[in-house]
């Protein structure tokens, strides 16, 4: 069965935009766990803006299921460590918030991705890889040893018909070989009501669908 995680990176920046003196951050996650949702998830950028290590800390203490999504910054890792979220999700490094965070080019990795994957897997926290669903990229992410990936599907969703069918099928031969690599598979990224079903059409082997991000 298919797992759905919440991304509620939005509510840290709705907070900074209005001057709220909260999150909502635990009331939303006890509004979306009763609602059916199995994990929540909050992103953080090298700057700590708009999503704070205080929200992390808070989100922690509310979730059940707690994935971390952050770029591969050693000066991250330190949050990644103290909070001890279910999962690390990592991420290239958006300039404009997390919420604009995109794949990971793992063709171009540096030096210090390697160690840093260690390092979280040392520690008991799984480690996922949000990639484009290319094959090489399937492998290059096996090769780093994480437990799983992340096809970002949100440059797909919004292509014009042709391109978006030869895109999806990319995505299932990616899906597919993820699966034969056992390595846990997700999908996220633009997903509305009409996307996720054409997705998860070409992604039967995906555990878990992620939304709100």
């Amino acid at each position: 069965m298919r797992r759905l995680t919440l991304a509620l990176d939005a509510l840290p920046a709705l907070r900074d935009a209005t001057g709220s003196p909260g999150s909502g951050l635990t009331a939303a996650a006890t509004v979306a766990e009763l609602a059916g949702v199995e994990a929540l998830r909050i992103g953080i950028g090298e700057d700590l803006q708009p999503v704070t290590e205080s929200d992390v800390v808070e989100l922690r203490r509310a979730a059940r299921v707690l994935e971390l999504r952050m770029p591969p910054d050693q000066g991250l890792l330190k949050v990644a460590l103290e909070a001890r979220p279910d999962c690390v999700v990592l991420c290239s490094g958006g300039r404009e918030g997390p919420g604009s965070a995109g794949p990971l080019d793992l063709r171009a990795r540096d030096a210090g991705l390697v160690p840093l994957v260690r390092t979280l897997e040392e520690a008991g926290i799984p480690v996922i890889a949000s990639i484009l669903h290319g094959l090489d990229l399937v492998k290059a992410a096996h090769g780093l040893g994480v437990a799983g990936v992340e096809f970002y599907t949100g440059s797909t969703v919004d292509l014009p018909s042709v391109e978006r069918r030869s895109q999806l099928e990319a995505l299932g031969d990616a899906v597919r070989l993820a699966s034969k690599l056992r390595l846990e598979i997700g999908i996220g990224g633009s997903l509305g009501f009409h996307s996720v079903t054409e997705v998860l059409a070409s992604a039967r082997a995906a555990d878990r669908v992620v939304a709100g991000c």
